[in-house]
């Protein structure tokens, strides 16, 4: 019965710990306003003290001073996930009419109060998998998601159980997935529909593919998830939009070069 002790001890410090890391909403929005503002202006100057941040590009490590934030990209479009279990948050980042077109996915995590403690970007240009941020633009900016109201919301794991079956079927056939209907999947610039309401994304998807190394930021309000995965051998984000348990849409970003 001695070994209950430790463990009991354990649960609880696990139990303080998870409710000690919870943000509110309002903190998480303010953080992703401050990202995109950085990104806009190619100055790191409105996310505040980054002294000990973790920093990667493309899974890597990096020295932020020298990333992608400190290029000033036009952003035409924009859309952020608050995970306040977690104090997370995700921003999809798409320049097409730019200078340099880029269509870039970014992870964040926080302290309680608001200070970035770790930050990693995907960043796809010219050359990446099916890139077009035209194409992404376009599509993009044409689905609907919508906040989704209280009492019809999907929990954190049903989301996470759709996404997960997504990325299972990869390397499994038998998996069953919460296919909606329609879906669509948005994979770098190319659609798998043309927004109507027979649009599938059960389509093209390889086999024998491992998608490791999962990484989640969850946000119910809009019932959707990214997904920082290693697709094989290379970075990757998926995004998840989920409706009553089936998946509405899917957005990828695929790192091919260095």
């Amino acid at each position: 019965m001695q070994g209950l002790i430790p463990l009991t001890a354990l649960a609880v410090s696990l139990l303080s710990a998870t409710a000690s890391a919870q943000c509110d909403r309002e903190t998480l929005v303010e953080a992703t306003d401050k990202l995109l503002a950085a990104q806009t202006a190619g100055s790191l100057e409105s996310l505040g003290d980054l002294d000990g941040v973790g920093y990667l590009e493309q899974f890597k490590t990096a020295d932020i001073a020298k990333g992608i934030l400190t290029t000033a990209v036009k952003l035409d479009f924009n859309r952020s996930l608050h995970d306040t279990v977690q104090c997370a948050t995700y921003t999809e980042m798409v320049s097409a009419t730019g200078a340099h077109p880029y269509v870039i996915g970014t992870q964040m995590h926080l302290t309680p109060d608001g200070k970035v403690t770790n930050l990693s970007s995907l960043i796809t240009d010219t050359g990446d998998w099916l890139f077009n941020a035209t194409g992404t633009l376009y599509w993009a900016s044409r689905e609907e998601w919508p906040v989704i109201p209280e009492d019809e919301r999907d929990s954190r794991e049903v989301i996470q159980a759709a996404a997960d079956a997504y990325a299972d079927l990869f390397n499994d056939k038998s998996v069953q997935v919460p296919w909606g209907s329609p879906c669509a999947r948005l994979e770098g610039g190319a659609y798998t529909g043309n927004g109507s309401p027979s649009d599938r994304c059960d389509v093209g998807v390889p086999s024998g593919v491992n998608l490791a190394n999962r990484r989640y930021v969850i946000d119910e309000t809009l019932g959707a998830v990214d997904v920082f995965i290693d697709f094989a051998t290379v970075p990757d984000s998926h995004e998840f939009r989920v409706e009553k348990g089936k998946l509405r849409f899917v957005h990828t970003i695929t790192v091919m070069g260095g």
